[in-house]
């Protein structure tokens, strides 16, 4: 049996994750071999490899070129250069991966494969929580965790839908960096009250979970929503109904990005964040570049917030 490389999950080593020997991947019908040129992390998944089994593959992002078109002759032919994601399990983070004709891109020339490997789980969870919004033109949105990957691509995305965009940075020193994504205005702190004087709002995107989600809940506008996307900061949450019921109407949502690619496939998004990436509408970012044999190190700097953005390893 041929093998490839791959990180896993070795709880006796430091950091936890390890690059190791593995089976070769064989592709089903619909499914497309990808040699894996770039991937990135994400907190949900790194946090998971911190309490996994021995042996779990984590890795949602990747960025490469098709070695074997799908051999039901559906998706990208041999030699495409591809982004994508290897649904509906993880396992990105390896030299060679199958994935899903519906889940794979083809990218345009000029974009790299650095940056398109920022786009699958950030960017789609960005434009799929914007949706939730329906029409932005001169609404007003807030979004919180506006220093990450998702909260980067949400202000952008979110100031060319014609929004008027508030966002929050718990540092003083991040709040240009928030700024220059496409905030109208920046709220410093944990405390989202100041951000009461620029709703209310037809739109919340939410990631810190805790009080944060209390609070966003009233400030929305009746009608608004608030797209709830995980909880960095806590899972659990307090709500005072008097307060949240206060406007009526308001819709809270609770964003899981593998139930929304169920509903609807990610190829076609997938395909538009990487036209807008070459078009320079859309900026991928990038604050940390590595080679994969530094992924325990990078992983822990992402835990303990030590860069904004998304992190990017290269393999080879």
């Amino acid at each position: 049996m041929s093998s490839i490389r791959a990180i896993v999950v070795d709880p006796d080593v430091a950091g936890r994750l390890a690059i190791r020997e593995v089976a070769a991947p064989e592709p089903g019908p619909g499914q497309a071999l990808i040699q894996v040129e770039a991937v990135s992390l994400n907190r949900g998944e790194v946090m998971r490899a911190m309490t996994a089994e021995a042996g779990w593959r984590p890795g949602w992002d990747l960025a490469g070129t098709v070695i074997q078109q799908a051999a039901d002759g559906t998706g990208p032919q041999v030699g495409s250069r591809v982004v994508g994601m290897p649904m509906p399990v993880s396992g990105a983070w390896a030299e060679q991966v199958a994935v899903p004709t519906h889940a794979l891109a083809v990218l345009p020339d000029g974009v790299t494969f650095a940056q398109a490997a920022t786009l699958p789980v950030a960017g789609l969870t960005a434009l799929r929580a914007l949706e939730k919004g329906g029409l932005l033109l001169n609404k007003r949105v807030l979004i919180t965790g506006s220093t990450g990957g998702v909260g980067l691509f949400a202000h952008q995305l979110a100031r060319q839908s014609g929004a008027y965009v508030v966002g929050t940075s718990r540092q003083a020193r991040n709040a240009g960096l928030v700024r220059e994504a496409g905030a109208d205005e920046v709220v410093v702190g944990e405390d989202l009250e100041p951000a009461r004087a620029y709703g209310p709002y037809h739109l919340v995107i939410e990631s810190l979970g805790g009080q944060a989600l209390a609070s966003a809940l009233t400030l929305i506008a009746p009608g608004g929503t608030c797209v709830s996307l995980g909880w960095s900061v806590s899972p659990e949450v307090t709500i005072d109904l008097s307060k949240a019921n206060a406007t009526g109407g308001v819709n809270l949502y609770g964003l899981r990005m593998y139930i929304e690619l169920r509903q609807r496939a990610a190829a076609e998004d997938l395909a538009w964040l990487a036209q807008q990436v070459a078009a320079q509408k859309l900026r991928t970012p990038i604050e940390v570049e590595a080679s994969w044999h530094d992924v325990a190190d990078i992983a822990q700097r992402l835990l303990q917030r030590q860069f904004t953005g998304k992190a990017v390893l290269h393999l080879g």
